[in-house]
């Protein structure tokens, strides 16, 4: 998690933004300092696809009754979910560039991208703007989560072709991605959670947030 530095900002858009990485307010928590309910709930994440206890989870394993319900909601969308996983991945990094979360973005950029997501389309995403030359099913994905997260609902043109293209069941599993990545985003924002590799972080902040 970051603060920005906006005195490094100046009116050219090449300016240099800095950012001062603050300390994780809630980090890993070592086993022998572990509850009993948050070894069980640590021991049946990493026994499902994911393997290890990492990122958002060190955060919401301080509530272990809630991280073993939620990380089976995550599993479905990141590893059983029925949308193309190009538009998975969209809807996810366009929830992450809305909360400006990085550990989100970092973590998708590159599932997105495998999943042929244009680099074009993440960039455009990546500096708040909207895409040009996406396909039918993106343009519509976008339009409906920008809708969304702008007036918290859709309009029904905007949610007709939803529906025309992806079907109730799929609006509903774009809700759920848009859902999760949100929580996540509020969690970790709040925690401060690093990147996993304790890069450079991603994502500069949008023009609104320079004013």
């Amino acid at each position: 998690m970051s603060v920005i530095d906006k005195s490094s900002v100046g009116s050219s858009a090449s300016a240099e933004v800095r950012f001062t990485i603050l300390p994780d307010r809630m980090p890993p928590i070592p086993t022998e300092k572990m509850t009993d309910a948050q070894r069980k709930a640590a021991a049946e994440l990493c026994a499902g696809p994911r393997g290890k206890v990492e990122g958002p989870y060190w955060t919401i394993i301080r509530s272990p009754g809630y991280m073993e319900h939620i990380q089976k909601v995550g599993a479905y969308f990141r590893y059983f979910c029925s949308l193309d996983r190009r538009i998975n991945e969209m809807a996810a990094l366009m929830t992450a560039r809305s909360w400006t979360q990085q550990f989100v973005w970092d973590v998708h950029i590159n599932q997105a991208l495998a999943a042929g997501l244009a680099p074009s389309t993440t960039n455009a995403i990546a500096e708040g703007r909207r895409p040009t030359a996406m396909a039918e099913d993106e343009e519509i994905l976008h339009d409906f989560v920008t809708e969304l997260l702008t007036n918290k609902s859709v309009s029904d043109p905007t949610y007709s072709r939803a529906v025309s293209k992806f079907e109730e069941s799929g609006v509903i599993e774009i809700l759920g991605i848009v859902g999760y990545y949100t929580t996540l985003a509020m969690m970790m924002n709040v925690s401060r959670t690093p990147l996993l590799d304790k890069g450079p972080l991603p994502l500069r902040p949008t023009p609104e947030l320079l004013r």
